[in-house]
């Protein structure tokens, strides 16, 4: 699996990845975004919904578990599972519709729906490092090849 490492040292360079990986994503891709909270994730997925042609906020669906953005290049789907008790919740959402559709699914928290996740992802994983500044943020994604 491919695997690269980037650097941010703001949430501007954080957006402008996102964008990136963003431009270069097709139907069917699912990528798992990891990190603790206030790493950044959100500012990641508003830059994947940028690259993706997508003008409307992107805000987390943490409330809602999903966002449904259909006016980019290809429909966004962005999940956050922090609140999932049971697999049986993302059977009653139709995740299935959803991971194998159309469009992008980006989520967060995956680790909440590991049994239920396609073998194909791409993961991302936003770090901070203190000791290089506040804003500094280590960027790893797994299993797509340079963006």
């Amino acid at each position: 699996m491919s695997r690269q490492v980037y650097e941010s040292f703001s949430a501007k360079d954080t957006l402008q990845l996102g964008s990136r990986l963003g431009k270069f994503c097709k139907a069917g891709d699912v990528i798992l975004l990891h990190g603790d909270l206030g790493v950044g994730k959100t500012v990641f997925s508003k830059g994947i919904g940028e690259g993706l042609g997508i003008e409307e906020p992107i805000s987390s669906p943490t409330f809602t578990i999903l966002q449904v953005y259909e006016e980019g290049r290809i429909p966004l789907y962005h999940f956050d599972v922090y609140r999932i008790a049971d697999i049986e919740e993302m059977e009653e959402i139709g995740y299935e519709d959803y991971f194998y559709g159309e469009g992008v699914c980006l989520i967060e928290w995956a680790k909440q729906i590991q049994e239920i996740l396609p073998d194909r992802t791409i993961q991302v994983t936003i770090a901070k490092n203190l000791k290089q500044g506040f804003d500094y943020r280590e960027i790893v994604i797994e299993g797509m090849e340079r963006i």
